[in-house]
């Protein structure tokens, strides 16, 4: 048993199967990674999960992530497993094949194949994986820790048991991209037994872990209550990253802590019963096992910690007023900003748009995201901008199985490219413009990525980055979003963490990016049209500064 000594309320005690979920960027791979070293330390045997393809758990903990569990060193007890999906859908496709009857034929055998190519097999193939796991194929430990994927991917993975459910109920015949149905007839006892444990409350934990945010509680209230739906009552809150300012003279750490205890005081209805943890904002970023040992620690030891820290002005970085510039000298094209989520794209997509109809052009401002927040980003119709979401759910209910990823998306621009090229055959085909050429066309498409100052953000957007390139798409600049270094602070706390700040901005200017804007943490959330015109105003830093010493008057204590 794990002594409750200074642990947070999911560790006491520890049911078998801890899930950590929420979307990108507010913590989840670094609470769920401590809890996995907690109950470790304390001498039990976990097995840590990854269902992230873009996970970074091999960079927090200094391991090689396998499709098998590795130990971690330096950490007895504790072991750590990469659902990779491109591996768990071979693996998947190969079980499936090895079904069909030895007389198929080859021909029957490649559309089979051709039917469990796609992005939908993929995502089926990791939660096979997943369900193996809890319907208790890994006896030896006796907890098993899932970090997960972001939102929209996690919430099918586990309404994937009752879709079906339904659908070997209903059919007694046929294929799909599911596979050949008497494959799926073979593994529903595995999928009911991966349901019963992820709803019973005595084996499962479902932790939400959000920012004290009221973007991110908002989320974690939506998946809240997505969860209960699909039977998964037992729910903890956990609030990643609690700030208090120890320099009551200093406007920017006065302003975080004060929206954050907005954030929770205004706390959305369906998390206010829920058990609640905080942890607190470390001095320090969560890579290597010290770190995460101290992380679900004691705020006292956190702070105590910390010690004055010299901040050295940074290097000038432009704002976004100047790459809004750059792009209103084109006469038009297509611009997209990606990353991974939390880290502000729609706030910078939003800011951009305006930027671009302040300087005379229109702008159709669209998102492919699931988890979209354009309108309550906006909260305002301007003249000159329109604004839509293409819904992933109501495209691929017309196209193909859901995926809702931008990369995915890519992949299937790819496929439709070759196959134009096949259907042209050579004849007029120097007159065919498919999306992935208009991608790769640097004089149309500019694509940004977006990262917070942070490990963990910079190396997922640096992957995004590769993949990008793997497709033959160069990024053209980089927003480094919300930058407290950039903002300027003397708090302690504060001051400590701009080390690696200043570690990530180097890394960036240094070789990652191409160009490199920053958009500094602001003292006024950068919502409505107001505030997101400040952006991309050629004032914008001063502007944006001019704020602090009004706000450093408002003491939330």
């Amino acid at each position: 048993m794990v002594g409750s000594a200074r642990l947070p309320g999911f560790l006491i005690p520890p049911t078998r199967y801890l899930f950590f979920t929420r979307k990108g960027g507010v913590g989840k791979t670094s609470v769920s990674t401590a809890a996995a070293l907690t109950l470790a330390d304390a001498g039990q045997k976990v097995l840590l999960v990854s269902t992230d393809a873009a996970s970074n758990l091999d960079e927090m903990l200094g391991i090689e992530l396998r499709n098998t569990p590795t130990a971690v060193t330096r950490a007895p007890g504790l072991w750590v497993l990469n659902i990779d999906p491109d591996t768990a859908a071979e693996s998947y496709r190969q079980r499936v094949l090895a079904q069909l009857d030895l007389a198929a034929s080859d021909t029957e055998r490649a559309t089979v194949r051709e039917q469990l190519s796609g992005a939908c097999t993929t995502e089926i193939a990791s939660f096979d994986e997943f369900a193996s796991l809890l319907s208790d194929a890994a006896p030896g430990f006796d907890h098993i820790v899932f970090d997960t994927a972001p939102t929209g991917h996690t919430l099918r993975l586990l309404s994937l048991p009752k879709a079906w459910s339904g659908f070997l109920q209903g059919n007694d015949r046929g294929a799909s991209c599911l596979g050949p149905h008497a494959g799926l007839m073979m593994q529903e006892a595995r999928f009911k037994a991966a349901l019963d444990a992820l709803s019973d409350p005595r084996q499962t934990t479902v932790i939400l872990v959000t920012r004290p945010d009221k973007g991110a509680l908002d989320e974690a209230a939506r998946t809240s209550e997505e969860l209960r739906a699909l039977g998964l009552q037992n729910q903890r809150l956990v609030v990643n990253g609690e700030f208090r300012a120890t320099d009551r003279s200093d406007a920017v750490a006065c302003a975080i802590e004060a929206l954050g205890q907005q954030a929770l005081a205004e706390l959305p209805r369906s998390l206010r019963d829920l058990p609640q943890d905080g942890v607190p904002l470390g001095a320090f970023g969560t890579v290597g096992l010290p770190a995460l040992r101290a992380l679900l620690g004691a705020e006292a030891d956190a702070i105590a910690s910390v010690k004055a820290v010299l901040v050295e002005p940074i290097e000038h970085f432009a704002g976004l007023a100047a790459l809004a510039d750059e792009l209103a000298a084109r006469e038009h094209g297509l611009i997209m900003v990606m990353g991974k989520g939390g880290v502000g794209k729609t706030t910078v997509a939003v800011a951009l748009a305006l930027g671009l109809i302040e300087r005379g052009k229109t702008v159709h401002l669209s998102t492919t995201d699931p988890a979209a927040h354009l309108v309550g980003t906006l909260r305002a119709e301007v003249p000159g901008l329109r604004v839509d979401r293409i819904d992933p759910k109501v495209e691929t209910q017309r196209y193909t199985a859901p995926t809702g990823h931008s990369l995915l998306l890519m992949d299937a621009t790819g496929a439709c490219h070759r196959q134009m090229m096949r259907e042209f055959d050579g004849r007029g085909a120097g007159r065919v413009v498919t999306p992935p050429m208009r991608l790769r066309a640097a004089e149309y498409t500019r694509i940004i990525l977006v990262a917070l100052p942070e490990v963990t953000p910079v190396s997922q957007a640096a992957a995004l980055q590769d993949d990008l390139r793997r497709a033959g798409i160069e990024p053209c600049a980089w927003v480094l979003n919300k930058s407290v270094l950039a903002a300027g602070t003397h708090d302690p706390l504060l001051a400590a963490r701009l080390a690696g700040e200043r570690k990530q901005m180097a890394r960036m200017s240094g070789g990652l990016a191409r160009r490199l804007f920053t958009v500094p943490w602001l003292t006024r959330p950068p919502i409505g049209f107001v505030e997101l015109s400040r952006l991309v105003r050629r004032e914008q830093l001063s502007d944006a500064m001019s704020s602090k010493d009004a706000d450093a008057s408002h003491d939330p204590r």
